[in-house]
């Protein structure tokens, strides 16, 4: 960054001083693969699960899928995830508990509106079927509200601290984990082929707060 800074002010006859951008705050995303989990007949029962209009795409009638028997080793598996992720990514001891389950379906044309995901602490996403080519990315957006100055970055000088979106390219079995707090989309489908993926939310399990400072909640 300094030798850029450097670079910028020789070019513009300013003096030319050293300066230093750190990370403050970063919001992740998480990819596994779980792959090894889902089996052909299960990609063929999710694919004949009963779907609604949605307000672009196609959501299923069921919303607790991973309640349901033929689901156990993928719930498993994504339970194992959730884990790793409030462990190692949130350091924490809670459990996240996936709350909502359900399955979504983008048709050739069709992507899905932005938006976020109420009532959950983590979401996520699995792709459990062959991706269409291009797979349609989900991207996340760094603002999801009216912003009074809208100050329009550089391309060329685009970078972790003022990126206005970023793009996950989905592969067939990868599970992505996020906060449900992010706003994000997904691209339109501009292949010939049905996108298929799962979602659900998740929460907290445990005790949080303090019993001494009168903030205790047990969930």
């Amino acid at each position: 960054m300094a030798t850029a800074a450097k670079a910028a002010s020789a070019s513009t006859g300013a003096k030319a001083r050293d300066f230093t951008v750190k990370p403050l705050f970063a919001e992740p995303y998480f990819v596994t693969n779980i792959m090894d989990a889902i089996t052909p007949k299960q990609v063929e029962y999710l694919k004949g699960i009963t779907m609604l209009e949605n307000q672009q795409n196609h959501i299923s009638e069921e919303l607790y899928l991973f309640e349901r028997p033929e689901m156990k080793n993928i719930k498993k598996a994504v339970d194992e995830a959730l884990a790793t992720y409030a462990r190692e990514v949130m350091g924490v001891t809670h459990t996240l508990e996936v709350t909502q389950s359900w399955t979504l379906m983008n048709p050739p044309g069709v992507g899905m509106h932005g938006h976020t995901h109420s009532n959950s602490v983590v979401s996520g996403s699995l792709y459990y079927a062959p991706m269409p080519d291009p797979p349609g990315n989900m991207v996340f957006e760094r603002h999801n509200h009216y912003r009074q100055l809208e100050l329009a970055v550089q391309p060329e000088k685009t970078n972790i601290y003022n990126a206005p979106r970023n793009a996950v390219v989905p592969k067939q079995g990868d599970l992505v984990l996020f906060s449900s707090a992010v706003h994000h989309y997904v691209e339109q489908n501009q292949s010939q082929q049905n996108r298929h993926s799962i979602a659900f939310n998740t929460f907290v399990r445990g005790t949080i707060g303090s019993f001494r400072d009168v903030s205790e909640l047990k969930l």
